[in-house]
């Protein structure tokens, strides 16, 4: 195929090459690109002419899927429209960037965007009830995809028996032939793979280790429960206790096997640091089948107000005190209680504190449904 080659030097180049690459998706062709790993192969998903012209290039077989590409990681749904709860957040947190999440989507005709697609099609991008689902960082790459006009799925640009590209001249190199267009922008980021994740029910398994290493994969996939009031010596702590409990109940757990599936619940105070529970904290929990004696009062770093995925406050002022010390965090931090304070119990009776965690109960019975775990 005769093939034409696009050197991204400034903006305007940028603009023009992205309408171009588009053009040549739109019309069935094949667009060698970058990424922030390496060079990619793409086509449009819904044209089963280029699928099967990037299938011979790529000398795939029929049965297999490619990698689907996406411009935004909140379009992940119209592909895979039930998450799990691990592939939401390695989606939310690690996406734009160099991962590749496989999910399971029980029937791929199901998905909102299988409507644009054939059988032929829908094979290009669903393997064994499984989607890839990529959103690039690099942002000519994801520039294109918008510009696109449908689905885009892609490999690596490279034959078989060649290692993927790094560059625009190891594209031109080795892979004469196999592309319309090639976008070229120089050595990429990482100059390696993406790393490969499937979600598999509860879990995950790294099937080809990339940029990230297994041990960022953990962090990004663990789920973390921050719950914060003064001293942290009652409420937040008891809210921890109580936040264990009910999603234990919700997944079918006992509490102690939450870190297993990959939840880390935590407390802490805006002046905490200075002791251990309250006593009549420690009784009104135990009522309830929970333990917290060993707990030890923390005051809250700035850290982990940043890596916790959801920030619960007991009143309004341990709120601002957050997003003083965080502003980036404000989409994560809520009150327990709705749009209500819960109250110190410190220094009080037996009765109050159990008021007080009759409180936080209610709340954290509404708050952690909207929670995926």
């Amino acid at each position: 195929m005769s093939a034409s080659i696009i050197r991204i030097t400034n903006d305007e180049s940028s603009a023009d090459a992205v309408a171009r690459a588009a053009k040549v998706l739109q019309e069935g062709g094949l667009l060698a690109f970058p990424t922030e790993t390496v060079y990619g192969l793409a086509a449009r998903a819904d044209i089963p002419s280029a699928i099967a012209k990037l299938r011979e290039v790529k000398a795939r077989d029929n049965s297999k899927a490619f990698t689907v590409h996406i411009a935004d990681p909140e379009t992940a749904t119209d592909f895979a429209p039930n998450l799990t709860g691990v592939a939401r957040r390695l989606i939310r947190k690690a996406l734009p960037g160099p991962l590749t999440v496989v999910v399971p989507v029980a029937d791929p005709s199901q998905a909102p965007i299988a409507s644009a697609l054939t059988g032929d099609t829908i094979i290009a991008m669903y393997y064994d009830n499984n989607i890839g689902l990529r959103c690039p960082s690099n942002k000519i790459a994801r520039d294109i995809l918008r510009a696109a006009g449908g689905p885009v799925v892609a490999a690596s640009a490279n034959h078989p028996d060649k290692q993927p590209p790094r560059s625009g001249d190891e594209v031109q190199k080795n892979f004469a032939g196999g592309f319309d267009l090639l976008i070229d922008t120089g050595e990429t980021q990482y100059a390696k793979p993406s790393t490969v994740v499937r979600v598999t029910g509860d879990g995950y398994e790294v099937l080809r280790a990339g940029v990230y290493d297994e041990r960022m994969i953990k962090d990004i996939a663990t789920l973390r429960i921050l719950f914060v009031c003064t001293g942290n010596t009652c409420r937040s702590p008891m809210a921890a206790g109580l936040a264990r409990k009910i999603l234990a109940e919700r997944l079918g757990c006992e509490m102690a096997s939450l870190e297993d599936r990959r939840i880390e619940i935590e407390s802490a105070g805006t002046s905490g640091g200075w002791g251990g529970p309250a006593t009549h904290a420690v009784t009104v929990m135990k009522k309830r089948g929970i333990d917290i004696s060993d707990h030890e009062s923390a005051s809250l770093p700035l850290g982990q107000s940043l890596t916790s995925d959801y920030i619960f406050a007991m009143t309004a002022a341990h709120r601002a005190a957050i997003l003083q010390a965080a502003p980036e965090a404000a989409d994560r931090v809520w009150l327990v209680l709705g749009d209500q304070d819960i109250g110190d119990p410190i220094g009080g009776s037996e009765e109050e504190y159990e008021r007080c965690a009759s409180q936080i109960e209610e709340g954290l019975r509404v708050r952690l449904q909207e929670v995926s775990v």
